[in-house]
């Protein structure tokens, strides 16, 4: 890992990391409000029972959070995982009814909170993009 790389994968890994945790024992209908989230956006999440579908989630988030703090994974590596989860999260924003004004991608003000997963699509872009920029320049 590169050392301009640390400031953003410790700040980005830790808030995983500590989301992964606190889902840990999630279960029942906060479990099922989820899961059900997640399946307005990806239907084929639909396969996994609620309680599943949480524990699966944890465990995602605990291995990004932790891929992303240790520094013998490569940045490459790490920011395509981190840009695949962010988008994922995007596109639960694109696609949950009443996260985004009509015909705008403004959110509403309860779509703010996903709307704001954004960014961690052009953190993990940029993770990849100075890794494939800096093995060209090194060669």
């Amino acid at each position: 890992m590169k050392l301009t790389h640390a400031p953003l994968r410790v700040s980005i890994g830790a808030f995983i990391l500590n989301s992964g945790l606190g889902k840990r024992s999630l279960e029942g209908e906060a479990a099922a409000g989820m899961h059900g989230m997640a399946v307005g956006a990806i239907p084929q999440l639909r396969q996994f029972e609620p309680d599943r579908f949480a524990k699966l989630l944890s465990r995602a988030e605990l291995a990004l959070g932790g891929a992303l703090l240790a520094p013998f994974i490569p940045s490459l590596l790490a920011g395509a995982a981190l840009t695949a989860f962010g988008a994922g999260l995007v596109q639960l924003y694109l696609k949950t009814p009443g996260m985004r004004e009509p015909h705008s991608l403004k959110p509403t003000q309860a779509g703010i909170g996903l709307a704001k997963d954004v960014w961690l699509v052009g953190a993990g872009l940029t993770l990849m993009l100075d890794s494939l920029t800096h093995r060209r320049l090194s060669h």
